[in-house]
């Protein structure tokens, strides 16, 4: 299985010779939760500092971009639509190869633009597809802000959000 270490240290960064499939999944999914976890205790607390530098921490962090990629080329509904880029399946290598590249400097990409016909009438609308690459950005990002959320919403807030169930 793939080796991921630390929070911040990961010996699989510099390991060009790594396959898709050697990656320990489930390791990073704990990994992950757990940095979510802290960002979440601390968004708790009030220290602002602190959440802001957990969460630059787990965007940096090489298992949550594997997490993003596998989620948007594997996982995701979306993963055959083809971006302006035209990439509609990534390969494993081009995984890793997406995995390595991901920076959140720089601008996103312009989207492709489709127009498809609303349900039950015979209209259409417009529907805009983000590149592989934007996609799994949007999704790195994500994953940092969204316990910081959850920690502020009220404990009776009945709106959609996904993954948090109404128990009652």
């Amino acid at each position: 299985m793939g080796t991921i270490v630390a929070m911040n240290k990961s010996t699989t960064r510099d390991n060009r010779t790594l396959e898709w499939n050697q990656i320990n999944g489930r390791q990073a999914e704990k990994l992950k939760f757990k940095s979510q976890k802290r960002i979440y205790r601390t968004s708790e607390h009030g220290d602002v500092k602190a959440v802001g530098k957990l969460q630059k921490s787990l965007i940096n962090s090489w298992y949550n971009k594997v997490l993003a990629v596998r989620r948007v080329t594997q996982d995701y509904a979306g993963k055959r639509k083809a971006g302006m880029d035209g990439i509609k399946l990534l390969t494993r290598k081009q995984r890793i190869k997406l995995v390595n590249e991901l920076k959140t400097t720089g601008k996103a990409q312009s989207t492709r633009r489709v127009m498809i016909p609303k349900l039950g009438t015979n209209e259409s609308r417009l529907l805009r597809i983000p590149t592989m690459y934007d996609r799994a950005l949007e999704s790195v990002v994500k994953a940092p802000l969204k316990p910081e959320w959850e920690a502020s919403f009220e404990p009776n807030s009945y709106g959609f959000r996904r993954g948090v169930r109404f128990v009652g």
